[in-house]
């Protein structure tokens, strides 16, 4: 039976998801990530998205993704052919990995960024790892160059992080500094581990 054991991972753009992921990986977290196999997917249908969008959303015979999520992000109709296209794709693969995860009987991540949003997943519990609005703002500018108005876009696509931190079962916190957002994984850790190893 497949997400048994699931715990979602999930937060929004810039709030340090994968540092998190990493982290947890280190703490001897199993990890899916569902950006990975999204990109794989993407990477393996050239000629989809040549007929889809155009040739020019390749480069060197590969998929651009930079320059198509560019595009996909500013036009509402290109997004959502994509997400069609990609999302059973997506949920297909993480469902095999997942009931091969699930024969370990214990719990493991599955790396889900828009997890509230689409609610296709079967999973009970959930961690988001928080970092309030502001401080997201801020660190997605810096970390993608974008402009404060394109920045706004892109964080608006997706449920406000207030609200994915009221409905998580649990919440990591990473407005601090990495020392503490390392404190905070170990926790976490250190909950799943006492909640599952009695």
């Amino acid at each position: 039976m497949a997400y048994e054991y699931a715990i979602a991972l999930t937060g929004s753009i810039a709030t340090g998801k994968s540092t998190v992921a990493s982290l947890l990986m280190l703490n001897g977290m199993r990890i899916i990530d569902a950006d990975t196999i999204s990109h794989e997917i993407l990477d393996n249908s050239v000629s989809w998205v040549k007929k889809t969008y155009g040739s020019e959303y390749l480069s060197l015979g590969k998929v651009d993704r930079t320059k198509l999520g560019t595009f996909v992000f500013s036009n509402r109709e290109a997004k959502r052919t994509l997400e069609e296209f990609l999302h059973p794709k997506i949920r297909t693969e993480i469902l095999k990995r997942s009931e091969k995860q699930d024969k370990l009987k214990f719990p493991y991540l599955i790396d889900i960024p828009l997890f509230f949003e689409n609610n296709s997943y079967d999973i009970k519990e959930s961690v988001v790892v928080f970092t309030p609005a502001d401080v997201q703002l801020e660190r997605f500018m810096k970390r993608n160059g974008y402009s404060k108005e394109e920045s706004l876009n892109r964080i608006a696509t997706q449920l406000p992080i207030q609200e994915k931190r009221e409905r998580a079962t649990w919440v990591i916190d990473n407005s601090k500094d990495l020392k503490h957002l390392q404190q905070e994984c170990e926790n976490f850790v250190a909950i799943i581990k006492k909640k599952y190893l009695k």
